[in-house]
């Protein structure tokens, strides 16, 4: 069954690290994302640029607009995925609670409908 799982973290929390820390914590996501690769586990993974990159789209009553940031206001911000396919919400649960953001961050596990488009 896939799994989405969902990295939120305060990115303030993430800047204050020294830059020695910030290097190691990708470097520690990077080989388990390889793991979980090897295993057959991971189909795709990726962090996100900084929240202030985003830019929220919405259409009401035909017109299309556009906003800067996030859709809403959160002390979390989305910094990242996992796309996993495992055996059951179990083995998700393991996969995410060993990523190194769950340290600091929290991990959103949410089962994909596989049986269409959003």
């Amino acid at each position: 069954m896939k799994y989405l799982c969902l990295v939120y973290l305060e990115e303030k929390t993430l800047h204050a690290f020294p830059q020695s820390e910030r290097i190691s914590l990708s470097n520690e996501s990077m080989a388990y994302c390889n793991e979980l690769q090897k295993n057959g586990q991971l189909i795709a993974a990726s962090p996100l640029h900084p929240v202030e990159t985003a830019t929220t789209v919405r259409v009401r009553g035909g017109k299309v607009s556009t906003t800067d940031g996030p859709f809403a206001e959160t002390k979390e911000q989305l910094g990242g995925y996992l796309l996993i396919d495992v055996r059951d919400l179990n083995d998700a649960v393991r996969i995410a609670s060993k990523f190194p953001a769950a340290q600091f961050g929290s991990i959103e596990v949410r089962p994909l409908k596989e049986d269409g488009c959003a």
